[in-house]
């Protein structure tokens, strides 16, 4: 599949997202993750989430850049994802059914060209939602758009609507969402000062409510195995990830939540756990 297109919708401020959300949590989270050398991928993570403990395990078989994926998790579901890779040229299918849930169904198809990118998912169930996005443009600037339709009500449940620019060094991108009530412009300038890192800033606006809110981030590389991210908005509301690899591939992560405007209310603290023997 081609990678030197525009890119998928959901890649449209996807690095200045990934610096402001990713890794942040205010939960407890321990997954032991390990591999064998013919594909074979097996993974256990326990959660434990205001007060409340859950956990699944998952496997992973890879055959000829084919996947199979089957996660069993503690209510008793079992979600199994087939991947296939280029049934027709530059395409993606994935396949999904999650039990005793029949009618979880859903296949979706990715297309990657290099000036197009197309992507769509329908329910296999008597009243599908079909999802469906595009993207045309070049590596440098693209523009896109998604919507789904839910065939029960015979309507347009959700449409938005975006562009993004990318250089070597910066990328900035609109994303117009909610039917057109919100608006979300970011942009992000990676820094020699950070070791690597980046410096984001992010606004976004609800139009029927009125309200704005500014973010502003950064990530810093202290070293090869460890990472700093902060990221605080307009609301006073400050957040903060240590990532430590402490052997190959295994990480360690340590975040934390504050409200600056409400210092009497305790912060929330969360820790991610991924051990790779």
């Amino acid at each position: 599949m081609s990678n030197k297109g525009p890119g998928l919708f959901s890649d449209i401020g996807k690095k200045s997202r990934d610096i402001l959300t990713k890794d942040f949590n205010s939960d407890h989270k321990l997954t032991i993750s390990s591999s064998t050398n013919n594909g074979f991928d097996l993974n256990t993570t326990l959660v434990k989430s205001r007060g409340l403990s859950s956990g699944d395990v998952s496997t992973k078989f890879k055959y000829k850049n084919n996947t199979v994926h089957v996660k069993v998790d503690t209510e008793s579901s079992v979600l199994t994802t087939f991947t296939i890779p280029d049934i027709v040229a530059s395409t993606k299918t994935i396949a999904s059914v999650r039990l005793p849930d029949y009618n979880s169904g859903k296949i979706e198809v990715h297309y990657l060209h290099d000036h197009a990118a197309f992507t769509t998912a329908v329910d296999l169930n008597n009243s599908p939602v079909v999802d469906f996005s595009a993207t045309i443009g070049t590596p440098g600037i693209a523009f896109g758009a998604e919507t789904s339709y839910s065939t029960s009500i015979g309507n347009f449940t959700k449409y938005n609507a975006g562009m993004c620019l990318r250089m070597p060094t910066s990328n900035a991108s609109v994303i117009l969402a909610d039917k057109g009530d919100s608006m979300k412009v970011s942009y992000l300038r990676q820094l020699d000062s950070l070791n690597g890192g980046a410096a984001v800033g992010e606004i976004s606006r609800r139009f029927s409510t009125n309200d704005n809110t500014l973010t502003v981030g950064c990530s810093y590389v202290v070293d090869r195995r460890t990472l700093v991210k902060a990221k605080l908005n307009n609301h006073g509301n400050l957040g903060a990830l240590l990532q430590h690899e402490l052997a190959n591939k295994s990480f360690l992560t340590i975040s934390g939540a504050f409200e600056t405007k409400a210092l009497e209310r305790s912060p929330k603290f969360g820790f991610s756990l991924l051990l790779k023997p």
